[in-house]
């Protein structure tokens, strides 16, 4: 870890809801081949040379951050929760130096100031965003996601979309884990304050429990926004990892952004799909 990545000190519900439980909460999402059609797609809207810097922030468990590796990118991650990161460095033990992604420790509102200007591309995924008390804190990620893009970099930000949940709102769900758990979600939304709040209720061979998260959802209008702001240009917007154009019943996200530059792309054997 960077003696320069910062390390917020917290009780908010983010700084210990990523852990071992987490993993196996949503253990049926996180799947080999959803991982690598999500990189395939990532890879082909990045259209990077070989070589090129990307930050994955979070990282989590390393999932796409490996892939990238894998593909001849060069990658960090970022990542607040050490399960999540030894997760991560566990995964991609076996992996030859050049193909292995180097993990930090931090908080992404502060990134370290030496990665000024660093990183060709910045991936947000997997609604990694909106998780903070204060909507300021949002914004502040956006100003240290670009500010650590390069000239001409491009931010790629997944997650969901406010319009489209709130249309087909599902209050509760429930499904079971490989080894039986059984997962039950419970939620509600604020339209004022824009947060989705959720409770998490499991029962399985382990023993039962309950916890809450909160997610603040934002539209692809209020985003634009906060990414203007920060001297970014939202140039595509899709319908989650689809090819298809965001629609207001899109219940996920992916926006393309750029941070306008001097020069044009550096040029090199483009990187192709994993």
């Amino acid at each position: 870890m960077p003696r320069t990545a910062s390390i917020a000190h917290t009780n908010e519900w983010w700084a210990s809801y990523f852990d071992a439980h987490y993993l196996k909460e949503y253990e049926p999402l996180f799947t080999s081949a959803q991982d690598r059609r999500d990189v395939a797609r990532l890879i082909e809207v990045l259209q990077l040379p070989v070589g090129a810097r990307v930050l994955d922030v979070p990282c989590g468990q390393g999932r796409h951050a490996r892939l990238l590796a894998e593909a001849g990118l060069v990658v960090e991650g970022l990542d607040y929760s050490p399960v999540l990161l030894r997760a991560a460095r566990a995964a991609a033990r076996h992996a030859p130096p050049h193909a292995r992604p180097r993990y930090h420790r931090g908080d992404m509102r502060t990134l370290p100031p030496a990665w000024a200007g660093r990183f060709d591309a910045v991936v947000n995924l997997f609604t990694s965003f909106g998780v903070f008390r204060y909507p300021a804190d949002d914004a502040r990620v956006i100003r240290e996601l670009a500010r650590v893009l390069a000239d001409d970099g491009v931010l790629v930000w997944h997650g969901g979309s406010r319009d489209g949940v709130m249309a087909r709102f599902i209050a509760r769900d429930w499904w079971r884990t490989a080894d039986g758990t059984l997962i039950a979600h419970d939620r509600r939304f604020d339209p004022l304050s824009g947060v989705l709040t959720v409770e998490a209720t499991w029962e399985g061979p382990a023993g039962r429990g309950t916890r809450s998260y909160h997610l603040r959802l934002y539209t692809a209008t209020r985003l634009a926004e906060l990414m203007a702001d920060a001297g970014l240009i939202v140039e595509e917007a899709y319908d989650g990892w689809t090819r298809r154009p965001l629609g207001r019943r899109s219940g996920e996200m992916l926006l393309v952004a750029r941070k306008p530059g001097r020069g044009a792309r550096g040029r090199g054997e483009i990187v192709r799909r994993a």
